[in-house]
């Protein structure tokens, strides 16, 4: 199997040259990702260090930055860091790989990882391993990570049916995690889970485009919105967008 860990980093460092921070700001403040955000910024201590681990152009870093926490950010994409630095010069932020970082054991309060581990074909748990090395004991993982949802898996149906591979062409794109795998490998980890939640069900329905979606980058419609607010609440799982888990890292006895 070839190795796809420079691949992803050039398609990464592509998508980043066509976005903007702007736009990533702006998608940052959609009411699904501020939902996200108020799940877990009770579990980060103000008074503590945090890194978000795959920050790209730093929407979350400077988005969390404004409300106060302490927040690096740390990316492979070197375009993405350049680009924030631009954006605002003061940001603490460093080139590394989530897989080897290039800091101290328990030099963080917290590790924050959006959407970044499941692009991984080696799966998730090397880097969260690396991620327990950094998180001070006491401190917290926050993760969001794809979850095979119906919507989801009736496009792999279909793309099976058409002949193609998974999400794309190509042999690997993602990974998507049930609950209890994704419990599992936490834990594997070392990390004792303390929420396990799921988000974000309007854009779930974006991806059956048509009435769901509106002008903007990702932008959810209202129907997306109200409809997505009503699966919340019904079918939380089975239309799940995305998994949300907080889990501590134990501090140690005494």
């Amino acid at each position: 199997m070839p190795d796809r860990y420079d691949s992803t980093r050039r398609a990464w460092e592509d998508i980043w040259d066509a976005a903007t921070i702007e736009v990533e700001l702006e998608a940052a403040a959609y009411a699904r990702s501020q939902d996200t955000i108020d799940a877990y910024l009770p579990f980060l201590a103000k008074q503590d260090i945090h890194l978000e681990a795959g920050s790209g152009l730093s929407a979350i870093v400077l988005t969390l930055r404004q409300r106060g926490y302490n927040v690096h950010g740390l990316d492979y994409a070197v375009n993405a860091l350049l680009a924030s630095r631009r954006f605002d010069a003061s940001l603490p932020l460093a080139a590394g790989d989530v897989h080897h970082l290039p800091y101290r054991d328990s030099s963080f309060g917290s590790y924050l990882s959006f959407g970044v581990l499941e692009h991984f074909e080696g799966g998730m748990l090397p880097a969260l391993r690396e991620a327990y090395r950094v998180v001070k004991p006491g401190g917290v993982l926050v993760l969001t990570i794809p979850y095979p949802n119906l919507i989801y898996n009736l496009v792999q149906w279909r793309r099976r049916l058409s002949g193609q591979g998974p999400l794309t062409d190509d042999a690997f794109y993602e990974s998507t995690y049930t609950r209890r795998q994704l419990r599992d490998v936490v834990m594997e980890a070392g990390f004792s889970l303390e929420l396990s939640r799921p988000t974000s069900h309007s854009f779930t329905l974006w991806q059956l485009g048509g009435p769901f979606r509106t002008s903007g980058y990702y932008r959810t419609s209202l129907l997306a919105e109200t409809l997505g607010a009503l699966l919340k609440r019904i079918l939380p799982w089975p239309t799940n967008y995305s998994t949300l888990i907080v889990a501590r890292k134990q501090a140690r006895r005494r």
